[in-house]
């Protein structure tokens, strides 16, 4: 059985991560962890998803609990993500990383770390997205220049980054369909008087309200006609099943950084 470390085990994403963790065969639930200061901190992290204790008391900080398990899933903050990462490549523990909102030199940094460990690290674990992503640029590779391409993105009210990285891994799939370069023609807001859209824009507008989990709308429009491409979460369990299934796979990998592609067989597609 591959022993899971869970990062930020009492949050909302923590708790649905341990119970995909529990639910697959190949895994168990081996060690959880907070950051400092969390009321969790000691308690019984089966006891907070159920109910029932599971022996699997919460930790302060990663190293508390880094020699306890085989794989991190990670689904917290990317300043924090960061940090796992580095504790992971001294360790050489591997990982699953499902936090949006890393920047450019977290993943340049991420991928030197990750000569020392093995990392799937992803926008979004959710099957069904991974399958949109090819999908995406299929769509605009077939219709080429003559549709215009917009991504609309609709999220809870407490999600802190904007636009999601579901939303810009989509225009990613996109501007390479079309070969074009995404940062010479993103654009992310609209706002007074803007004259004609750029016949090569690709935008994204973002939404945040309520509790919608996630959604995604990739509108191809041309002369006449559209096709709209759209995935809606019901829940989170989608994104903690696929982290939970990248889990299994990820451990005795060799070092590197692999995508949901990888896991899912979706690489050559």
């Amino acid at each position: 059985m591959i022993k899971v470390i869970i990062a930020g085990a009492a949050g909302r994403m923590g708790l649905r991560v341990a119970e995909m963790v529990n639910r697959h065969p190949g895994l168990k639930y081996a060690a959880a962890f907070e950051a400092k200061g969390n009321a969790a901190i000691g308690r019984d992290a089966g006891q907070l998803l159920s109910g029932e204790k599971n022996g699997v008391i919460i930790g302060e900080g990663i190293e508390s609990v880094i020699d306890r398990g085989d794989v991190i899933i990670d689904f917290t903050f990317h300043k924090a993500t960061m940090e796992f990462a580095r504790v992971a490549a001294a360790h050489g523990k591997a990982m699953v990383i499902g936090t949006t909102g890393l920047t450019a030199e977290n993943l340049a940094e991420l991928r030197e770390l990750a000569k020392k460990f093995p990392c799937v690290q992803a926008p979004n674990m959710s099957i069904c997205v991974n399958v949109l992503f090819k999908l995406v640029k299929k769509t605009a590779a077939i219709l080429g220049d003559d549709y215009d391409i917009e991504i609309i993105e609709a999220h809870h009210n407490k999600k802190k980054d904007a636009p999601s990285g579901t939303a810009l891994k989509l225009a990613e799939m996109a501007a390479e369909g079309v070969n074009r370069n995404l940062d010479e023609v993103m654009v992310l807001e609209r706002a007074g008087i803007i004259g004609e859209r750029k016949p090569k824009e690709i935008g994204i507008q973002t939404i945040r309200a309520a509790d919608i989990v996630g959604e995604h709308t990739v509108l191809f429009a041309g002369p006449g006609e559209r096709i709209e491409l759209v995935h809606r979460a019901h829940s989170r369990d989608h994104f903690a099943k696929g982290a939970a299934t990248a889990a299994a796979w990820i451990v005795g990998k060799e070092c590197g950084v692999y995508s949901m592609f990888d896991v899912l067989g979706l690489q050559d597609l």
